[in-house]
């Protein structure tokens, strides 16, 4: 199954010419789920030939301006394919009425249902089959929320040589076997799952982290993270004007991938004083905490393998 990130947007504040709002796309097979929806969203969409119209959540993290102001946009173009899934809207406070007000205000003519849902951190606010979303607080000037997207652990992979030795006939016996049930060889013996199939096997873990003061318990929340996305909107000589506006630095994103044992970190969300020329100041500066920092782009692509 594969699951893979889109940075649709990496900057923070006001966007660019070069630099749309925070905004990531994750692809998980046939679910699309988005993470905040600044403006220029639908733009990377396009760019990026993403069939977004059938956007499974989206995830909000807070709603200050550059996080929300391209989903009018969404809710309405997603209208103009038919569509009978509902699309699910996360958020705290203020998102129910941020999405009924644009809708009242626009006029959107929308043939398909949204479901809003207003969160209190921490819970978990989506699940499906086999993963589920988690939000977690974070420490913002208004109500802000991280989120996870974990997978439930795998099976062990079959073995089909111990399969055969046992007795079980190629056929659906092996699958049963491999779902968790017992069978009955012909000779009338009982074959566990257990005597063919391997230890499970770990899913994947998604975390999307912004915008929020440093917070050692962060990296609780995302420990383990196969791709953590966080804010590192600052470089470590304005981390006073960081604390004020309650933002992060760059070194503090690393100091959270580095005590979660994050496999991979981009960082998001950047201020607009820094041009693309500028940022590999932020990046020196995470590598020296955690040497695998890697800065995000618009319409970067992230491919999230599993690790067994």
């Amino acid at each position: 199954m594969n699951m893979e990130a889109f940075i649709l947007g990496c900057g923070g504040m006001m966007p660019l010419p070069y630099r749309h709002l925070t905004s990531v796309l994750l692809r998980r097979d046939g679910d699309l789920f988005l993470f905040d929806g600044g403006e220029g969203t639908q733009v990377s969409l396009k760019r990026l030939n993403l069939k977004w119209k059938k956007i499974t959540a989206i995830f909000v993290s807070h709603t200050h301006a550059d996080h929300v102001t391209g989903l009018p946009g969404i809710l309405m173009l997603s209208a103009q394919v038919d569509r009978s899934e509902p699309l699910y809207i996360y958020g705290p406070p203020k998102i129910a009425e941020y999405i009924e007000t644009s809708r009242k205000v626009l006029d959107m003519y929308i043939n398909y249902p949204i479901v809003v849902k207003e969160i209190t951190a921490p819970c978990i606010v989506h699940q499906g089959e086999d993963f589920y979303v988690r939000c977690f607080p974070l420490d913002h000037t208004k109500t802000c929320v991280g989120y996870t997207l974990e997978e439930l652990d795998r099976p062990g992979e079959f073995n089909p040589a111990k399969a055969a030795e046992l007795g079980v006939p190629m056929g659906p016996m092996w699958g049963k076997l491999q779902k968790g049930f017992s069978v009955e060889t012909p000779d009338g013996r009982t074959v566990l799952p257990s005597e063919v199939m391997g230890e499970k096997r770990s899913g994947r873990k998604f975390s999307f982290v912004t915008d929020t003061l440093y917070k050692p318990y962060i990296a609780e929340e995302v420990r383990g993270s196969d791709l953590l996305v966080c804010e590192g909107m600052f470089e470590d000589e304005l981390i006073d004007q960081a604390k004020e506006k309650k933002h992060m630095t760059a070194s503090q994103a690393a100091t959270i991938a580095r005590d979660s044992n994050s496999k991979r970190m981009c960082m998001i969300h950047y201020s607009p004083r820094y041009t693309d020329k500028e940022l590999p100041k932020l990046l020196e500066q995470a590598r020296k905490i955690y040497p695998g920092a890697e800065l995000s782009k618009d319409r970067m692509h992230i491919e999230i393998p599993y690790v067994d």
